[in-house]
This record gives structure tokens, sequence and C-alpha cells, in this order.
């Protein structure tokens, strides 16, 4: 039930659901992407790092109960706390048998310590026997389930090296919702080339789709990407902070008020990072982003 805030943060979900604050524990399950081993293409999405968005994630040769101990020491000092979101992070998380995915997340969400399974994915790999072991997974703990959508607009996902046609991530968002699984869907706001419209649209579009999450994601240029590639050869431009304030309130007035916002921006690895320098400071832009809505007196689903 939405509490009536400028929007539904994900800590008022958590506090409301679990009634306390929980931390993810980004883990790596020691998959690859089909966009990466040639299955669909070679190189991954243009902005996806070599690490496949799991930066921040110990090795998975350390298996699951290391990679969880050392994650929980990242965060000893600013979290007290005894549940935690085991979150699969790296690559593409149901690439792999149903025998191999049973094993890795099974005991996982059977620990204690574990409140949420979250597994990022792709929409074209959610085969039948892989939404049944997640129901199975459902009947246990609640599931999370990441969908890498970015965009809606067909020539930007081709653009991007997505993979997958807007129709297979919208069977897969009424498969999972069928599965007993809670949908998280991911938006990059500044992908090469959109405007503002194509943005809200892709906003409008998961809205529509039902998804129950999203997540708001600034289009981070890293170092050995082919996004960098295009960006040094100035085939487009990084947004600036105000033009990313401005785009996130816009798309905060069109989300449906029961929608959970996961992320209003997200953190790139400063080692590898070539632009937007200023995304460096994420705890300003946060507060400017909630300055913003305040000035604007903009409360999520007023404009629906």
């Amino acid at each position: 039930m939405w509490n009536g805030r400028r929007y539904y943060s994900l800590d008022a979900y958590l506090k409301e659901k679990f009634g306390q604050k929980l931390y993810k524990l980004s883990l790596d399950g020691g998959m690859t992407c089909p966009n990466r081993d040639g299955k669909i293409s070679y190189g991954g999405c243009i902005f996806c790092s070599a690490d496949g968005s799991g930066d921040f994630s110990a090795s998975n040769l350390l298996g699951s109960d290391k990679q969880i101990e050392y994650a929980k020491s990242l965060i000893s000092e600013k979290y007290a706390g005894d549940k935690f979101i085991a979150y699969f992070q790296s690559y593409t998380n149901t690439y792999a048998p149903v025998d191999y995915l049973k094993g890795l997340f099974m005991p996982v969400i059977m620990r204690d310590d574990t409140a949420v399974l979250d597994i990022a994915t792709r929409p074209d790999c959610l085969e039948p026997e892989k939404l049944k072991l997640i129901s199975e997974l459902v009947k246990i703990k609640p599931v999370w389930v990441e969908l890498g959508l970015q965009s809606a607009n067909n020539k930007t996902a081709a653009l991007i090296n997505r993979g997958y046609a807007n129709e297979v991530y919208e069977q897969a968002v009424k498969n999972l919702h069928i599965a007993g699984a809670e949908v998280i869907t991911h938006m990059i706001i500044g992908l090469p080339h959109e405007t503002q419209s194509d943005m809200l649209d892709t906003a409008r579009y998961i809205a529509k789709c039902g998804s129950d999450g999203i997540k708001l994601q600034l289009l981070h240029i890293l170092e050995g990407t082919e996004l960098a590639r295009m960006y040094d050869n100035a085939e487009f431009n990084a947004l600036s902070r105000e033009e990313y304030i401005t785009l996130v309130c816009d798309i905060i007035g069109i989300l449906p008020e029961n929608m959970v916002i996961h992320r209003l921006t997200g953190d790139g690895d400063k080692s590898k990072l070539i632009a937007p320098k200023w995304s460096g400071d994420k705890r300003k832009v946060l507060n400017l982003i909630n300055h913003e809505l305040k000035v604007r007196n903009i409360i999520q689903g007023c404009f629906n």
C-alpha cells in the first residue's frame, strides 16, 4: 500500500513488508549471457562492462556462502540487521541448466539470513522449467526477478544490442507473475539518440506491462565498452546532471502510485567511469531529485 510519499521508495516498501530496511548482498552465480557467448551475439549490450553489471560482486569461485559473508562484511559498519536480500547480479542468472540453478538458489534461499532472493536475468532466458523452479522458490520466501528492458524503443533496442523483442519482455512479466515472483524492470535514462518522449514512453510501457517495480539508471559510460567507443567518437552526448534530474522527475510523475521505485540512479565503477563524472556524487544527485520533486509538488502517479 502506497504511503503517501512523493514516490513509493524501496525503503518504504521493505519497512511495510518486512518491518525493517534490508541491504542487498551482490552475488555472482558463475553464468555468462547469450549476448556474449554467441547464442545471440558477442560482446554483450553496448553499455555492459566486462563484469556484466557485477562490478561489486566477489568472485563466484568463492561459492555462495563465502560471497555472502564477504558482502556482509562490506556493509557491517552501516547495517546491524540480520536479514538481507541475496542478489544474483552478474550477467544472466537463469542462463544455465535448471539443475545448476536449483543447486545455486535453493541453499541461498534456505539460509536464515536471506529475506528475499533477487535474480537478475533476461526475459528470453526464462524457459518453462526455470519458471517452475521459481514457483518452487516462491513457496519458501519472496523472489524478485529483475529484467533488463532498458528501453521500449525498437531502434534503441537494436542499437544497444539487447537481442530480444518487446513481446518477449511482455510474456516474461506475465509468466513470472503466474509463478508468483515480483518483477522489477531496469530502465536506462540517457541512451544514445533517445528523446524525452522516448524515455517517458518507456516508463509508460513498463507500467502498462504490469511490472511491480522499476529501477531507474543513469547511462554510465565505462571503459572498455562499445558505448565508450561511440562516446569517444562524439556519436552522442552524456546527460548533464540537470537534464537527468528533470527526466527522473518527469518519469516519477507518470508512474502508478503502487509501483515501487527501487532506484533513482545508480553507481558506476569509478575506476572505469568515463562519463558523466558528476554521477560520482550520488548523494548530491538524490538530494537534488528530491528537492526538484518538492519544488514541482510532484506526487507519483499524479499525471495518470
